[in-house]
């Protein structure tokens, strides 16, 4: 089911866009003036009141994503989580980098030292575009608004269409939250339409980007950010096929266990996961081809929107036409509008001889099966791949995979020993990013405490009366921030 035309919300005018710009802008100012203990406070109130609002918001996200109850209760909950674990970095305030280097006429350079203090400050308005995959944790109050509101930065939200009235709703509950606990008024702002969208991106007044998304619209954003006259930062995570390497030792003996923890990661969510493993190679003539051949695939399940089945049609056609695929597994309606899964097989003479074909993401529950006759492919099969988000190893822990692991910590933001990576946990040392097409800026992470450090730029203050200082680069260090003083921690 689709929202209603009728009342789903209108694309935003250039007109009613510049109002939301302006406000945006002024409040960027006085928020990033806001002490970091304060704007804890203020998060933590935005999320109290997004979990009271759960019973309205969870249903409206049922009826426009096909999403099932318990999986958005739980997203909608580890929404709320990152806003207060970005409320407790704002209070040890140690991501704000603080350095202090006292004058030195004796510095050893040859010349004296002046006095400089250095710290991070918001970079200012924030544009943030939605993905439709997660409807709570990467669109609305997502990852990107939590991190970018803690950094000290307005944001303006475009919508993502397939749940545009959850959106509207979700803005609305996030605003009127702000603004209670203190904040200023046009803080935040959901807008909706690619004009809208597009404008904002190019506004002067907007000094970042952020997108969860496909390729094709995350390059475009991103050629738009950086081609400005004032190019600005644009982090985009694109796409990912989220290879798994499993060695003969490990097929040996994890066999059983590999089969299914791939039949329940590929196809979770109904393979819509940005981290779906999508690409498993495995030894030919392994046990785990004819346990995948014999296993009984995950239900037929419906996928987000029109245009996500498009694609996924789309894609698996042109997969499967290939010369060099074949079926492996497949349920009884693989290309209905809630298709079944689809296992395809090819060998990794194909993938070497056609990479860009055999490794395109298939956003939706297929993934492919790649069968090697020799184990020095692995690293031959690694080099192949493009960016990726995530890259898996299967081996013995006593097995020198030292190559291959060297590979794909290039190829990935995130690599995994036995794990599956549909799993990513919000915490402090997360990474999720990877080199192009994975995302556009390969440093950074969308997950996590350090997607913070996004939205921040380091300033030094060089011979600044203490008076005339930011509070955090006073010597009284008045808000009792951790600091680096002559390079090391004081």
């Amino acid at each position: 089911m689709t929202t209603d035309l009728k009342t789903a919300p209108q694309p935003t005018t250039l007109e009613e866009l510049e109002p939301v710009l302006a406000g945006a802008e002024q409040a960027s100012h006085a928020w990033a003036d806001t002490r970091p203990a304060i704007r804890a406070t203020v998060l933590d109130a935005a999320a109290a009141a997004l979990d009271a609002a759960a019973d309205e918001l969870v249903p409206l996200a049922m009826a426009e994503t096909h999403l099932p109850e318990p999986r958005l209760r739980g997203e909608l909950k580890r929404t709320t989580f990152q806003l207060r674990l970005f409320g407790e970095v704002l209070r040890d305030g140690g991501y704000l980098d603080v350095r202090i280097d006292p004058a030195n006429a004796e510095w050893p350079m040859g010349a004296p030292r002046p006095d400089l203090r250095r710290w991070k400050e918001a970079l200012g308005p924030v544009v943030v575009f939605a993905a439709s995959n997660f409807p709570f944790a990467f669109s609305v109050a997502g990852g990107d608004t939590a991190s970018a509101l803690a950094a000290g930065n307005a944001v303006i939200l475009k919508a993502h269409p397939g749940h545009a009235e959850l959106s509207r709703r979700t803005g609305q509950v996030l605003a009127e939250a702000l603004t209670a606990a203190g904040a200023p008024e046009g803080l935040f702002a959901v807008i909706f339409g690619r004009e809208a969208g597009t404008a904002a991106l190019q506004d002067h007044r907007v000094k970042a980007g952020g997108f969860t998304g496909s390729i094709p619209g995350g390059r475009a954003l991103f050629d738009l950010a950086t081609s400005r006259p004032d190019p600005i930062p644009f982090y985009g995570e694109l796409g990912s096929n989220n290879p798994v390497f499993v060695t003969p030792e490990a097929a040996a003996t994890q066999d059983q266990a590999i089969v299914d923890g791939f039949l329940g990661s590929f196809t979770a969510g109904a393979g819509q996961f940005c981290t779906k493993p999508g690409t498993l190679i495995v030894p030919a003539g392994s046990a785990i081809i004819d346990q995948l051949r014999d296993a009984e695939l995950a239900p037929a399940a419906p996928l987000l929107n029109d245009r996500i089945v498009d694609g996924y049609q789309e894609v698996l056609g042109e997969l499967d036409s290939h010369p060099d695929i074949q079926v492996l597994a497949q349920g009884s309606d693989p290309l209905a509008e809630a298709p079944s899964p689809t296992l395809l097989r090819t060998t990794a003479a194909a993938m070497l001889a056609d990479p860009q074909a055999l490794q395109r993401e298939c956003f939706g529950p297929a993934a492919v099966v790649v069968e090697y006759t020799d184990a020095s492919q692995l690293v031959a099969l690694a080099e192949t791949f493009e960016g990726q988000l995530t890259a898996t190893v299967f081996a013995d822990p006593d097995e020198d995979v030292s190559a291959l692991v060297e590979i794909l910590a290039r190829k990935a933001g995130r690599v995994l020993w036995g794990q599956w990576p549909t799993g990513v946990s919000v915490t402090y040392a997360q990474q999720h990013g990877g080199p192009y097409p994975a995302t556009t800026a390969a440093g950074s992470t969308s997950v996590g405490t350090a997607a913070i450090d996004r939205w921040l730029r380091p300033v030094a203050y060089q011979g600044f009366p203490q008076h005339q200082l930011p509070e955090a680069l006073r010597d009284d260090n008045p808000l009792g921030l951790p600091r680096m003083v002559n390079g090391r921690p004081a």
